[in-house]
């Protein structure tokens, strides 16, 4: 059952140290939890979600960034990002490290023909899971733009058979749908022994 809103989080998603920039815009349901907004962003981001993440968020009592420590699936994202409060990053494998700042935008009302969520705008193809952070992804980067590479072959197949940092369209995005993305998660953890 869709639960009732009004008002629409508009929120810009940068993924840090690249360049040129990756980034994403998005428009959110306001009763959104961040773990309806772990999905929208690994949804966005075209990731599968096999490693751990976590938000950080600015504490409104002491202006200190601090880790989300609330269950993700239980804590509104109203509750931490407001107008007074816009600004907080979601870190994605923390191996490869993907640091991406999330700014809220503007909140505006619900429009009745929308189906939210929606990515409305974006650059740029987001590198591939497990390319090896900044450093991993910059030598891909290298690799396929020059056939005679001795990894050339190697690093195409691995992408997918053609990876185009270029490319990115939001009207190709589809968002994973959060409630069956929660109980992969939960089945996952189960079945390697972290519950």
């Amino acid at each position: 059952m869709e639960k009732k809103f009004e008002n629409v989080y508009q929120i810009r998603i940068d993924l840090k140290d690249i360049r040129p920039p990756i980034w994403r815009r998005i428009q959110v349901p306001e009763n959104y939890t961040f773990h309806d907004l772990h999905v929208a962003i690994q949804s966005v981001m075209d990731w599968c979600g096999g490693h751990l993440h976590g938000f950080h968020v600015t504490n409104p009592l002491t202006g200190r960034k601090v880790e989300l420590e609330t269950p993700e699936e239980q804590t509104s994202i109203s509750d931490w990002l407001n107008q007074a409060n816009p600004r907080a990053s979601y870190i994605y494998d923390f191996g490869d490290y993907w640091d991406h700042k999330i700014q809220l935008e503007k909140i505006l009302p619900r429009e009745d023909n929308v189906d939210y969520p929606v990515c409305i705008k974006g650059k740029r193809a987001s590198p591939p899971e497990d390319c090896g952070g900044v450093p991993g992804y910059y030598e891909l980067l290298e690799i396929i733009k020059d056939p005679g590479h001795e990894k050339y072959k190697e690093m195409i197949e691995w992408s997918g058979g053609k990876f185009d940092p270029e490319h990115f369209d939001p009207k190709e995005v589809v968002f994973y749908d959060p409630d069956e993305y929660l109980d992969d998660e939960i089945r996952l953890k189960g079945e390697f022994g972290l519950l």
